[in-house]
Formats: structure tokens, C-alpha cells, sequence
């Protein structure tokens, strides 16, 4: 059997769990599969709570495990995929092989075009911390004629693809006002850049050191989130209120920010990083006719939809640093230190 090149997951933990092995099984395409080498693989918050089994499980919020729950070893990682179609199985067109392809990392709930994710790749199967990975043909979108690099294109499924299901799902239209928090991470560097592709106003929760880099990706407004009363900064810029917030901190900002929403605007939130386990005033929720949204990744769509905006160039994904496979602990230590604007790309020969 041929070996490959991959960065393996052997347990929950530290970066120690995490093994550069040469001598890993390449994968051979199934039915309906593809295998593409890859070019790029980025980084996301996905992988490193992964790894430390830091979702919980239900009942048991201190519970090792992974985001769908239990992740089977070894693992691996990485979900967000970008290179060329190196072979195909039975029953896909071999046409394909030669395309350079972006890979939808979702496991879908059924065959429909809104079906909800029910796993991903780097989680529930293995993903693109390798030199090979096999995926269904479908999953792989054709940006043979994208002109964005190789790690821009790895910047976009699960950080733009989850800003694009939290916008759809929150019905974000021209001419709203839009609280981001978290704006300089990946999913909310990707949700500034989209939300105001769009037409909406960006008010972006950053720090002031990433106020500059948050607003040249397209915020009308920076609020520093270290500075004060958050919601009387972000009241100075919509003195009449705000639309919809798009969340993927959690925490007090939920508390702070649910009064300034307008009656029947939309909190959509896609992450906890600044807490979990939340306080506030369910009253603020109720009487306003507030719509409270859980949104996790993105749908068939969504994805499709996202793929077309990358094709023509008019999101312009912005890369913070690039790290060879064998570098990948100290590409997540980076990562884990929150003080880059944009993608952490893994780059495989």
C-alpha cells in the first residue's frame, strides 16, 4: 500500500497528541469518491478544540469529546481543504481529474439542498492534514478558474462557509445595521467582509490593536471590546438600534448587547470562545419579538453559494501566516495565542 505524509490526532490533549507520521496509509477512492492531493489546509478554532476534546457532551458539559461527540483515533484533522484531483472511483468522470477544487468539509444530514451538517471532515472522518484525502466527488467544487492562491481558497469552507449560513439563516439584507463580534478571528473577519458584500452596516467588536485590519475588510465601525461599556460604544454609532447581531463569542456580550436590539431583529450566534454558559434577561428576548439563532456551519447552498463569490475573486480572504506540514504544532500555538488577523494556512508539497 502507498504512504503518504499526515499529521495525526492520536488522543485528546496537548500538541504532544498530535504526531507527523510519513508512513500513513493513502487513501484509495470508493464509489462516488475522488482523492485530492492537497495544496493548502487552514486552521480553525474546530481543530483545537477538537483535539482537546473541548465540546462536551450533553448532560455533561465538562465531558471530553468532539463537536458531533466521540471522536474515533486516530484522527486526521483538518477541515478546511484546497488542491487538485488526484484520481477518482467508480462512477465519477474522470474529467475531473487535473481540477483544482475547494472542499465542502460537511457531512450532510440528507441529499437536500438545506440539510443540516452532521459531521466533518477532521472530525468524523479524516481530513486535509495530509497529502492525500478522499472525498465524496460531490463535495469537491471545481475553482479551476478562481483567481484566489491556494491558501486564500483553504481560508474559505469553514470560516466563510459558517459566516455564510449565520448570515442566511439570520436573512442579513442591504441596508441593516450589524453587530460582528469576535471580528478579527477567522468566522468573523469572513462575516465583516461578507455581511458588508451585502450591503449590511458593520459595527465589529475587535481589539484596538485590530481595530485598523477589521475596518479595511470592510466595518463601518470598530468597537474596542476592551474599552468600557461595550454597549454604549456601539449605541454611539446606532443611536436608534441595531438589526441583528452576528455572535461568535457568547458570553456577557449576550447580556450586554440583547437591549439595543430594534423589535423583531435576529441574534445569530455560531461560537462561545468568550463563554458558554450565559446570563441574561430573557424578558429583552421576549417582549421585542427577538429571534435567538443557533447556526453551525452552513448548508449545500450556502456553500454553493459562498463557491460563486469565490470564483469571480469578490471575497479576497486574508492570509496571516503560512506554515509546511511539519510545522503544524507551532501553526496551532500561533493560532492558540489570538494575536494574528486572518487564516493560519498549512501548506503540503
Amino acid at each position: 500500500m502507498a504512504h503518504m505524509k499526515a499529521a495525526v490526532l492520536t488522543a485528546h490533549g496537548g500538541p504532544e497528541f498530535l504526531e507527523l507520521r510519513g508512513d500513513w496509509p493513502r487513501p484509495v477512492a470508493g464509489d462516488g469518491e475522488v482523492i485530492v492531493q492537497v495544496h493548502a489546509a487552514a486552521l480553525n478554532n474546530t481543530d483545537i478544540w477538537t483535539r482537546e476534546g473541548a465540546y462536551g457532551l450533553p448532560g455533561d458539559p465538562q465531558a471530553k469529546a468532539g463537536w458531533r461527540g466521540p471522536i474515533s483515533f486516530p484522527r486526521v484533522q483538518g477541515g478546511d481543504i484546497a488542491g487538485v484531483v488526484a484520481a477518482v472511483g467508480s462512477g465519477v468522470d474522470s474529467d475531473l481529474v487535473g481540477r483544482r477544487v475547494v472542499v465542502d468539509p460537511a457531512f450532510y444530514g440528507d441529499d437536500s439542498r438545506d440539510a443540516p451538517p452532521v459531521g466533518l471532515l477532521g472530525s468524523e472522518a479524516d481530513g486535509g492534514f495530509a497529502q492525500f484525502v478522499a472525498v465524496r466527488a460531490d463535495q469537491a467544487h471545481d475553482m479551476t478558474a478562481s483567481p484566489l492562491s491556494d491558501g486564500q481558497l483553504a481560508a474559505l469552507p469553514v470560516a466563510y462557509g459558517t459566516a455564510m449560513g449565520m448570515l442566511e439563516r439570520a436573512r442579513i439584507v442591504e441596508g441593516e445595521t450589524v453587530v460582528v463580534t469576535g471580528a478579527s478571528g477567522g468566522v468573523g473577519l469572513a462575516l465583516v467582509q461578507l455581511a458588508t458584500g451585502r450591503g449590511a452596516n458593520v459595527i465589529a467588536l475587535t481589539s484596538a490593536g485590530k481595530a485598523d485590519v477589521v475596518r479595511a475588510a470592510g466595518a463601518r465601525h470598530t468597537v474596542d471590546r476592551g474599552a468600557g461599556d461595550i454597549a454604549e460604544q456601539v449605541r454611539q454609532y446606532s443611536p436608534d438600534g441595531i438589526d441583528a447581531v452576528a455572535d461568535v463569542a457568547g458570553g456577557p456580550f449576550i447580556a450586554q448587547l440583547m437591549p439595543l436590539i430594534r423589535d423583531n431583529g435576529r441574534w445569530v450566534i455560531a461560537g462561545a470562545v468568550a463563554g458558554p454558559v450565559v446570563d441574561f434577561d430573557l424578558r429583552r428576548l421576549y417582549l421585542h419579538n427577538i429571534n435567538l439563532i443557533g447556526s453551525s456551519m452552513h448548508t449545500r447552498e450556502h456553500f454553493a453559494t459562498l463557491m460563486d463569490s469565490a470564483r469571480n475573486g469578490a471575497i479576497q480572504p486574508l492570509i496571516a501566516a503560512q506554515y509546511p506540514l511539519d510545522g503544524i504544532r507551532e501553526a496551532q500555538q500561533q493560532f492558540r495565542e489570538s494575536q494574528h488577523v486572518g487564516k493560519i494556512v498549512i501548506t503540503i508539497d
